[in-house]
């Protein structure tokens, strides 16, 4: 985790624009990164602001960490290296899933593959999260059909992720389709 020990400003879309802007300019050379939560939330305008910006680099830019060191404090905001593979298997093609969003200096932004987004909040299953899953799939980043073949589609990675209960998981994964579907 990047982020300070203090209060920091909430983070609108504005304030993630000058950090993409300021880390491409920044960085050594080429990478990408991978926005996720909050930050996909505010980018797509469906909530005005977050806590913090969510992030995952792969392949890393040259120079990103020293950059995110000094862009928390200068642009005031927390920064975390957290993205849904930390928590929950993700299907092996998610880099492909996920959405260009720009490209500054040699470093591409993405959103982190909405369907990885969306099983790692329903898996975490908070009102707020689960509101996002909505807006996700009202949006079309993610179909119903989607989420019910996402467990199918990992259960031979579920062995690498001892903090998750396959069946408590599938349930909360079947109580949110029911209540999509009126149920």
């Amino acid at each position: 985790m990047l982020s300070g020990w203090g209060m920091r400003s909430v983070v609108d879309s504005e304030r993630v624009r000058s950090f993409m802007q300021a880390l491409g300019e920044r960085s050594r050379g080429p990478g990408r990164v991978y926005f996720t939560g909050g930050v996909t939330a505010v980018l797509y305008g469906w909530r005005t602001a977050t806590v913090d910006i969510d992030l995952k680099m792969e392949p890393e830019p040259p120079g990103a960490f020293e950059a995110i060191g000094s862009l928390k404090d200068e642009l005031n905001v927390n920064v975390e290296l957290a993205a849904p593979d930390h928590f929950i298997p993700v299907p092996a093609n998610w880099s492909t899933r996920s959405i260009f969003i720009g490209r500054a200096g040699q470093v591409d932004f993405f959103h982190y593959d909405p369907l990885g987004q969306a099983m790692s909040k329903i898996e975490r299953s908070h009102d707020r999260d689960l509101a996002d899953v909505d807006e996700m799939i009202a949006r079309g980043l993610v179909s119903l059909l989607d989420v019910e073949a996402y467990l199918e589609s990992v259960e031979t990675l579920l062995v690498r992720y001892p903090a998750i209960d396959r069946a408590a998981f599938a349930q909360k994964i079947e109580a949110f389709l029911e209540r999509k579907r009126g149920t």
